[in-house]
C-alpha cells in the first residue's frame, strides 16, 4: 500500500476580504457548481454555499483539512450542498464545474492551466487569489487595497 499523497503547498488560508471578493467577482448563481482545488478546511465554499446558495467540490490530499471541512459545513447546516473528496487536484475531473477556486503557487497555477481550458465549458469561470497563469492573460485583474495583504485577484472565463 502506498504513503498517501503529500501536499504540493501547505495550507494557508485565504483572507476574509479576499474570499468575499473572489466570490464576488465569480459572479455566483445558485445553479453554479464551484469547485476548490485545495480546498483546506473548506471555509471558501462554505461561504459560497451560504452567500450565493451553490452547490461545491472541495479537493484536496490533506484528509485532516478534509474531515475539518466536513464538520464545519455540517455545523453550518450547508453539508447537503457540499462534497469534501481526498484526490489530486491535477487528476481531478473538472467537467461539472462552472467556477473553479484557486489559491495555489504560480508553478501549480501553471500545471493546472492546460486541465482548466480543456476540460471546462464555454463560460466557465476561474478565479486565482495572488497568482496569474503566465502568459494566460486574465479577463480581469482586482488588487484589494487596503486588504489583509493586498490580495490581487484573476478572473479568467472559458471563450
Amino acid at each position: 500500500m502506498s504513503a498517501p499523497p503529500r501536499p504540493d503547498i501547505g495550507f494557508v488560508p485565504t483572507p476574509a476580504d479576499a474570499a468575499a471578493a473572489m466570490l464576488k467577482l465569480a459572479d455566483l448563481a445558485a445553479d453554479d457548481v464551484v469547485y476548490d482545488l485545495g480546498c483546506g478546511d473548506g471555509r471558501l465554499l462554505i461561504q459560497a454555499v451560504l452567500d450565493y446558495g451553490v452547490r461545491g467540490i472541495g479537493i484536496d490530499v490533506d484528509p485532516v483539512l478534509l474531515e475539518h471541512a466536513r464538520v464545519s459545513a455540517r455545523l453550518a447546516e450547508v453539508d447537503d450542498r457540499l462534497e469534501f473528496i481526498q484526490d489530486n487536484l491535477f487528476e481531478t475531473d473538472l467537467h461539472n464545474a462552472t467556477v473553479v477556486l484557486i489559491y495555489l503557487l504560480p508553478h501549480l497555477n501553471l500545471r493546472l492551466r492546460s486541465r482548466l481550458q480543456t476540460q471546462l465549458r464555454s463560460g466557465s469561470r476561474i478565479v486565482s487569489h495572488m497568482f496569474d497563469m503566465g502568459d494566460w492573460p486574465p479577463n480581469l485583474t482586482l488588487r484589494l487595497e487596503p486588504s489583509e495583504e493586498d490580495s490581487v485577484l484573476y478572473l479568467w472565463q472559458i471563450p
